[in-house]
């Protein structure tokens, strides 16, 4: 059983599950600020992570996932434009990642090391951050992101707290196997810890349906949307 686990296999399987569950919980946090639908999101990441594993012959452990970047721009441009142009604006950005992707392969990474030096890209995700900072503090204290109370505060933090501390601990003092899984650690105890003060809500995970299509909308091409 030893060996199993130093297998570097157990490793990547790990590291590619903890990876899962970070982007999981990203993946779906970015439709609820935005207003979107999750089950695109989930869907559409889905379809995404394995069009990546087939394109790169499985060599990257990665789950792909929302983008916070787009936070901003979306909740601006659907109160502007409406639901659908601002889906098309979201798919021209995907064709300019796209673009990009094939001048580094063409080209190599230098042109963008040149566009964007670390002294730019530093500040952009500093700035996204401390935007997120807000959201994560008022979940923690069993808030929505808008600061309406979901849950107790008391009961949040007999949740959030073990798990953040959980989580520390394990990257810090964890040997071994068990440091590759702090993330997978702390959603263990939270999902336990909410378990046992009654938050889980299990009714609505048995009506749930085993299979539905997601609620998809059909992109408008709006030349604004898509410049904004």
């Amino acid at each position: 059983m030893q060996q199993e686990f130093n297998d570097p296999l157990w490793r990547t399987v790990l590291s590619g599950a903890q990876m899962l569950f970070v982007a999981f919980g990203a993946l779906v946090l970015m439709p609820l600020i935005t207003g979107l639908d999750p089950n695109v999101a989930l869907f559409t990441a889905g379809l995404g992570t394995i069009l990546f594993q087939i394109v790169t012959g499985r060599q990257v452990p990665v789950f792909l996932a929302s983008s916070f970047a787009f936070i901003t721009p979306i909740i601006l441009a659907k109160g502007q434009f409406g639901l659908a142009a601002t889906m098309g604006g979201v798919m021209a950005a995907g064709f300019v990642y796209t673009f990009l992707g094939l001048a580094v392969k063409i080209k190599g990474t230098g042109f963008i090391d040149r566009l964007l030096p670390p002294v730019v890209i530093g500040p952009v995700i500093i700035s996204i951050g401390l935007a997120m900072a807000p959201i994560a503090a008022n979940m923690a204290m069993g808030k929505a992101g808008d600061g309406a109370e979901l849950i107790h505060y008391q009961t949040a933090m007999m949740i959030s707290m073990p798990a953040l501390l959980t989580t520390l601990i394990v990257a810090v003092f964890g040997k071994g196997i068990f440091r590759l899984v702090p993330i997978i650690s702390g959603v263990l105890v939270g999902f336990a810890m909410a378990f046992y003060f009654g938050v889980v809500d299990t009714a609505k995970i048995a009506a749930a349906p085993w299979f539905a299509i997601p609620h998809f909308t059909a992109p408008e091409f709006n030349w604004q949307a898509i410049l904004f």
